[in-house]
Formats: structure tokens, C-alpha cells, sequence
């Protein structure tokens, strides 16, 4: 599992440090896509074939399902680790995320997700300012 948050910066050439922690559950291969709220999700090689699996399952006849299928399949790479622990991601995933220096690499169960340092702390502090509310409208949550 996932969690956790750290800070790392990207470099000139697009490379992010994965923090140490999640490196070895990620393992020698993973996928990089876009995810919701302009962040980035990355995924372990078998979590990504779960969740495709469950995609592949949607109505083709539902224009929701196909537009969701494309947008988190076609903004998909496969990316690994270099022997420093970082990852390259590609520009157009970095202009999605508007990765440009400082970045927050935060563990979410069973992804990883990368943010820009600024929307980060922007979602968080709009986040920490309704999550009793949130947590109310989740009562299957058994909180």
C-alpha cells in the first residue's frame, strides 16, 4: 500500500525522483497516466492490469465510458526507474500536471499520484477545509 507524502523537484530533462519508499512495490515496471483533479496517477504493473480490466468491462455504447477510456488510456506510458530511483515523464504528462520544478509525490493506497508543489497545496487546503463534510456524505465509510 501506498501513503505518505514527500517533495521532490523535476529536472531540466523531466526526471522525478520516486521516493524510496514506493519504489520497490512499484517495481521494474510502471505506468505513468493522467488522473483526475490535473494531477499525474501512477500505477504498479498488476494494479494496471486490474483497473484495465475493469475499464475494458464498460459499455462501449456509453459516450461517458468511451471518452473516460480515452482520456486514461491515450495519456498512458510505461515508464521504470533509472539507477538513481528516477522516473522520466514524458512532456505531455508533464504539461497536463503543469510539472515545472517542485513537485509532491503523495501515496494514495493503491497508486501513486504526482502533483505541482502550488496545485497540491492549493487541492489540500481546499480539501483539509471540507473534509467533515466529505466524510459525512461517505457513510458507507463506517467512520
Amino acid at each position: 500500500m501506498f501513503m505518505g507524502e514527500y517533495q521532490h523537484s523535476i529536472d531540466d530533462k523531466g526526471r522525478l525522483i520516486i521516493p524510496a519508499k514506493f519504489r520497490e512495490e512499484l517495481g521494474a515496471g510502471f505506468v505513468v497516466t493522467r488522473g483526475l483533479d490535473h494531477c499525474l496517477f501512477v500505477y504498479p504493473r498488476k494494479e494496471w492490469e486490474t483497473l484495465e480490466a475493469k475499464l475494458k468491462s464498460l459499455p462501449l455504447t456509453s459516450s461517458d465510458a468511451r471518452a473516460f477510456v480515452r482520456f486514461f488510456f491515450s495519456g498512458a506510458s510505461e515508464c521504470d526507474l533509472d539507477k538513481q530511483g528516477r522516473v522520466l515523464i514524458p512532456s505531455t504528462l508533464r504539461e497536463y500536471a503543469k510539472l515545472e520544478r517542485d513537485c509532491v509525490v503523495i501515496g494514495v493506497s493503491n497508486r501513486v499520484e504526482i502533483w505541482a508543489k502550488e496545485a497540491w497545496e492549493s487541492y489540500s487546503n481546499d480539501a483539509a477545509d471540507s473534509f467533515a463534510a466529505i466524510a459525512e456524505k461517505l457513510t458507507d465509510l463506517n467512520f
